[in-house]
C-alpha cells in the first residue's frame, strides 16, 4: 500500500473506511461541493434550489462542530469540500478533519504536528482535491510543506515526495526564506498547481507559479514572476538580478481553471517592498498581474498589468471568476478580476481583450528620494468602482460632533488625494484602504443572469512612510525599530487581532519558541535569522521583555542555532524609507472615519456594466443597539449564489453573523448569529435530497473568547422535501 498510518486513530480510519460505506455515495439527488469556492472556475455558484426566497426565514442549525483547537489570533478561514457526503476542511492549528456532511460527525482527522504549539497564525482556506474516480487525494499547505493525503482514510500518500509531502521552498532557488501555502492550489488533469505566501518584508523568497505531479510530487514546469535576466519581463526591472534583490510577486489568494482551453487564470501580488520601489526601478512584470498560462506547460498565453511599479500593496487580492457574458448576440468566455482598488476587469478568457474601456489615468509624482512611480495606471471605465476612490471633508464622518473633530483633525494633517498617491512623509489617505475593496474570499457569479456579487471593504487608512533609521543596529530596541515596528508599531502593541500586540509575549511564550519564531518566521513574517545569534537575542529581549540590551560581539549565530534562515542574501537589507505602521483612520471611539457604508455587498449586471443594488453588509453591534442604521463592517471572505434566488455571506468581523440576501434586490432575508466570526467563504451543497449551507466560523479577526466550528443550517424536514 501507498499508505503510512502514522497513529492508531490512522488505523482505525482505515478499518472504518473498507468496512462502511461512504455516505451518500449512492444516494440520489446529492450535490457536492467538491471543488475549493464551488467548481474550477471560482463561480461561488450552486444549483441548488431548495432553500429559496420563500423559505429561508425558517432556516435553523442542523450540526455544529467545534474543531477543539481554537487559539488566541488563530484563524478558521475554510471554505470546506463536501463529495459522497463527506467534508473536509481544516482546522486553526492546520488539521485536516472529515465529517458526516449530514451530521457533523467525525470520521477522521489528520495532523502533521499534533504535539507541536502554535506560535502563530495559520491561513489555510481551503483544501485541494484530485481522483481519477478510484483513488482520491486531498492537498493542503501547513508551515512549510504541501502534504498528500487519502481523501478515504486520513493517511499519507507515501509515494507524494518525502513520505508523503514536500518543501514549499522546492525549486525556488531560496531557500533560506520562509514559504508556505495561504490558498489551495488548482488541479488540472495529473498537476497540482500552486502559488505561495511569502514574506512582505525583504529578504522574500519569488512568487515562482509551479506544477507538481500529484503522483510523485516532482516539480512539472515553472513560470517565473520575477523573470531571470533575459526573460521576457526582465527588461521592466532593473539589471541584473532582480530576482536576488526582489521578492513576492506571488499568487497567495488563489487560481482559476478553464479546463476546456487548458489555462490556468493567476493572479499575482506586489513585488517586494510592497511601499518603497526606489531599488527596483521599471513596471515590474509579472507583479500585480493577471496571467493566462498554459495549463500544461506553464507558457505564458497572455497578462494583463492592473498596478505598475506597486506602491500602495495593490495585489490582486481575489481568485478571479470564469464567466460567460453577452455581446452583440454572443456568448463570449471571460474572466472577471476583482480589485484591492476596487475596479473590476473584464476580459476576453482566450486573449486577453478587455470586455469594456480602459482609461490611463496619470500618476503623481513621489516626494521620496529615490522613488520613480510609472507614469499611469489602468482605470476601467465600466463598470465603476465597487468602493470609493478618495476621501474628503465631505465624506468624513458626521457620526457625531466629536467624532467629526477627532477625524477632521487627523484628516488636515495629511494628504487628501486618489488612493494611487505615492507614500509621503507627511502622510496620505488610503481610500481604499490596505484590505480594501475586493479581498481573499473571491465573487460569486449567477451563470442564469449573467450576474457577479462582490462584497467590498470602505475603511480609509493613513499612508505615511518613515526613514529607516541608518547605520548599524546596536542594541534591541533599534533592530526592533528597523524591523519589527512596521508592523507591530513602535510601541509592540500592534493592531489586533490582525497583528498581534508583542506586549506580555513573556507570559504566552517561552524564550526558546519565540527565539524559533523569530529565526525562520511564519506566513508572511520574514525570518531574521541573517541578523546574526548576538542581535537576536538583543532583539528577542526587547520583543519579550521590553529590555534594551546592546548587542555583544562577535555577531554571528552557531550553524546549529540559526539554521539555514541565518544565510545571509543579496536582498537582506531594507530600504531607505518604509512604511510607517498599519493605521487606519479613526474616531475617538474607534469607528472608521468615513461616512458610511464601512462594508458593501454589490450586484453587477456583466452584460452591461451596471449596478442593480449595492447594500451594507454587516453592523456595530454597539451601534446598533443605539439605533444606528446598518453601518456595514469590513469583511473578509466570500458570497456564495444558488439557483434559489439567494447570495448567502458571512464575511463581517464586527457582528458573527451569517446573512442571506434576496440575489435580484439585495433585500436581507434572513440572518443567524455564529458561535466566532464567520470570515470564511460558505459551502452549498445536498446529502439524500436535503441542502444544506456550512461555513466555518472561528475568525481570529474578531475580538473575544476563541472558538473554532464549522456550523451547518439547513431547512426543518418537513419543509425541506419537495
Amino acid at each position: 500500500m501507498r499508505l503510512r498510518p502514522s497513529a492508531f486513530g490512522t488505523t482505525l480510519a482505515l478499518a472504518v473506511a473498507v468496512l462502511v460505506p461512504r455516505i451518500g455515495a449512492c444516494a440520489p439527488g446529492d450535490t457536492d461541493w467538491a471543488t475549493y469556492h464551488g467548481d474550477a472556475g471560482q463561480s461561488h455558484w450552486s444549483p441548488l434550489a431548495q432553500i429559496d426566497t420563500s423559505n429561508v426565514a425558517r432556516l435553523g442549525v442542523a450540526w455544529t462542530y467545534d474543531t477543539g483547537d481554537a487559539f488566541p489570533g488563530g484563524d478558521l478561514e475554510c471554505n470546506p469540500l463536501v463529495v459522497d457526503g463527506v467534508l473536509y476542511g481544516v482546522t486553526p492549528r492546520g488539521a485536516v478533519i472529515a465529517l458526516d456532511a449530514a451530521t457533523g460527525v467525525r470520521r477522521w482527522t489528520w495532523d502533521a504536528a499534533p504535539e507541536r504549539k502554535p506560535l502563530g497564525r495559520l491561513r489555510i482556506r481551503g483544501l485541494a482535491r484530485w481522483t481519477d474516480g478510484r483513488d482520491e487525494r486531498l492537498f493542503v499547505g501547513v508551515r512549510g510543506r504541501l502534504y498528500s493525503i487519502d481523501a478515504r482514510t486520513g493517511g499519507l500518500d507515501e509515494a507524494f515526495g518525502e513520505r508523503g509531502s514536500i518543501d514549499l521552498r522546492s525549486g525556488l532557488g531560496r531557500t533560506d526564506l520562509p514559504v508556505s501555502l495561504s490558498s489551495p492550489g488548482a488541479v488540472y488533469g495529473d498537476l497540482l498547481i500552486i502559488g505561495s505566501l511569502v514574506s512582505e518584508l525583504p529578504p522574500a523568497a519569488p512568487g515562482d507559479i509551479r506544477a507538481i505531479d500529484v503522483h510523485s510530487g516532482r516539480i512539472v514546469w515553472t513560470f517565473r514572476t520575477i523573470p531571470a535576466d533575459g526573460e521576457p519581463g526582465s527588461e521592466t526591472w532593473p539589471a541584473p538580478g532582480a530576482r536576488d534583490y526582489s521578492g513576492s510577486a506571488n499568487n497567495w489568494t488563489g487560481m482559476s481553471v478553464d479546463a476546456r482551453r487548458g489555462i490556468v487564470y493567476v493572479p499575482t501580488g506586489s513585488p517586494t517592498y510592497d511601499y518603497y520601489g526606489g531599488n527596483r526601478a521599471g513596471d515590474n512584470l509579472y507583479g500585480n498581474t493577471l496571467l493566462a498560462l498554459d495549463a500544461r506547460t506553464g507558457r505564458r498565453v497572455w497578462h494583463y498589468q492592473t498596478v505598475r511599479h506597486d506602491l500602495w500593496d495593490r495585489d490582486l487580492a481575489s481568485p478571479p471568476t470564469l464567466v460567460d457574458v453577452r455581446r452583440r448576440g454572443r456568448t463570449v468566455p471571460a474572466v472577471a478580476q476583482t480589485t484591492k482598488s476596487g475596479y473590476l476587469f473584464v476580459f476576453d478568457r482566450r486573449d486577453g481583450t478587455p470586455l469594456y474601456p480602459i482609461d490611463e489615468v496619470p500618476i503623481p509624482p513621489s516626494s521620496l528620494p529615490g522613488e520613480r512611480p510609472a507614469a499611469s495606471l489602468p482605470v476601467p471605465r465600466v463598470p465603476a468602482p465597487f468602493a470609493r476612490q478618495r476621501l474628503d471633508d465631505a465624506s468624513l464622518t458626521r457620526r457625531t460632533p466629536d467624532a467629526y473633530a477627532a477625524v477632521k483633525k487627523q484628516f488636515d494633517a495629511v494628504l487628501s488625494g486618489p488612493w494611487y498617491t505615492p507614500g509621503t512623509l507627511q502622510g496620505a489617505i488610503l481610500l481604499p484602504g490596505v484590505d480594501g475593496g475586493a479581498e481573499w474570499g473571491g465573487s460569486a457569479f449567477d451563470p442564469r443572469r449573467r450576474v457577479l456579487y462582490v462584497n467590498s471593504n470602505d475603511v480609509p487608512w493613513i499612508h505615511r512612510m518613515i526613514e529607516r533609521p541608518q547605520g548599524e543596529a546596536m542594541t534591541g530596541k533599534a533592530i526592533y525599530d528597523v524591523e519589527c515596528a512596521t508592523c507591530h508599531g513602535p510601541d509592540r502593541a500592534g493592531r489586533p487581532p490582525e497583528i498581534p500586540s508583542l506586549l506580555g509575549l513573556a507570559d504566552r511564550l517561552a524564550e526558546a519558541e519565540v527565539q524559533d519564531l523569530i529565526v525562520r518566521g511564519n506566513g508572511r513574517m520574514p525570518g531574521f535569522g541573517r541578523l546574526g545569534w548576538s542581535k537576536l537575542l538583543a532583539l528577542g529581549d526587547y520583543v519579550m521583555y521590553g529590555r534594551d540590551t546592546a548587542v555583544s560581539v562577535p555577531a554571528t549565530a552557531p550553524a546549529a542555532a540559526v539554521g539555514a534562515a541565518g544565510r545571509s542574501t543579496s536582498g537582506s537589507s531594507l530600504p531607505p524609507y518604509i512604511m510607517g505602521g498599519y493605521r487606519k483612520l479613526l474616531d475617538h471611539e474607534g469607528y472608521p472615519g468615513a461616512a458610511p457604508p464601512w462594508g458593501t455587498l454589490n450586484a453587477i449586471d456583466l452584460d452591461t456594466g451596471k449596478y442593480l443594488w449595492r447594500v451594507p453588509l454587516g453592523e456595530y453591534p454597539a451601534l446598533a443597539a443605539q439605533g444606528v442604521p446598518t453601518t456595514g463592517t469590513e469583511n473578509y471572505g466570500g458570497p456564495v449564489a444558488t439557483a434559489g434566488g439567494l447570495v448567502f455571506i458571512g464575511a463581517t468581523i464586527h457582528d458573527r453573523k451569517l446573512r442571506a440576501f434576496d440575489a435580484k434586490t439585495g433585500a436581507l432575508l434572513w440572518e443567524a448569529t455564529l458561535p466566532a466570526g464567520g470570515t470564511a467563504t460558505p459551502a452549498v451543497y445536498s446529502v439524500r435530497g436535503k441542502q444544506y449551507v456550512v461555513i466555518a466560523a472561528g475568525s481570529g479577526r474578531v475580538p473575544g473568547e476563541p472558538k473554532s466550528s464549522y456550523v451547518a443550517f439547513a431547512l426543518p424536514d418537513a419543509t425541506s422535501r419537495h
